[in-house]
């Protein structure tokens, strides 16, 4: 009966004096309002979850891969002369089985993709812009040279970067019939100059790709 009475007693007063009433009410601050609407908050909560799952992502790809290995081999062209890579860059063809300059490592470096390094002088294999061959000491995207396998198990290497402008065809590595290497823009897919058999090494070891220096970026050309 108490709580009753002093209620009764309070909304009395209110009715009675409301503009004291409105006083105490206006004294109210306002709560603040927030720049950010509630699904701004959550999206910034969300980028921030990806954020951290990007950089925890990051941290398990530096952990390291097996290196893919290469293979040790002589090609031997279909014109009868073998590839070789003299100690000054030189490359030529040669009917010599016994030289010392015949071995490459044929590594991969992609889908049907290899490098081709001469296992005596170190040098790398690579065709430029104008379809000449040359010797690169590091390797290059010039290096890369995408191998398919042709009729009676030749094997033809074409350049990853560079071919025909009109009618797209590819430029391949290839030895005449005087034992000469020609400009990739001049060899045909179909001739023998472009065929090679690759005749594998027994008893030499598989290089890596770290060890034949592409598992880091190269220096620029200059």
């Amino acid at each position: 009966m108490a709580a009753l009475a002093s209620s009764l007693i309070r909304q009395r007063r209110e009715v009675k004096d409301p503009q004291a009433n409105r006083q105490i009410a206006s004294k109210r601050k306002p709560c603040p309002k927030s720049n950010k609407s509630l699904c701004q908050k959550q999206i910034l909560i969300l980028i921030s979850k990806v954020r951290l799952c990007g950089s925890r992502g990051r941290k398990m790809e530096k952990r390291p891969e097996p290196q893919l290995k290469g293979i040790v081999t002589r090609l031997y062209c279909r014109h009868g002369f073998y590839l070789q890579m003299l100690p000054d860059g030189t490359m030529e063809g040669t009917k010599d089985e016994s030289s010392s300059f015949l071995q490459f490592n044929l590594i991969p470096v992609g889908l049907r993709i290899v490098a081709i390094q001469s296992t005596k002088t170190g040098l790398y294999v690579a065709m430029n812009s104008e379809g000449y061959l040359y010797t690169s000491e590091h390797f290059t995207p010039e290096c890369k040279f995408k191998e398919c396998v042709f009729e009676n198990y030749y094997v033809t290497y074409s350049s990853i970067l560079y071919r025909q402008t009109q009618s797209g065809r590819a430029w391949y590595i290839g030895i005449n019939r005087d034992g000469q290497v020609m400009k990739g823009n001049r060899v045909k897919k179909t001739k023998g100059a472009a065929h090679f058999l690759p005749k594998l090494i027994e008893g030499c070891p598989l290089p890596s790709l770290e060890s034949a220096g592409i598992g880091s970026s190269p220096p620029p050309r200059p």
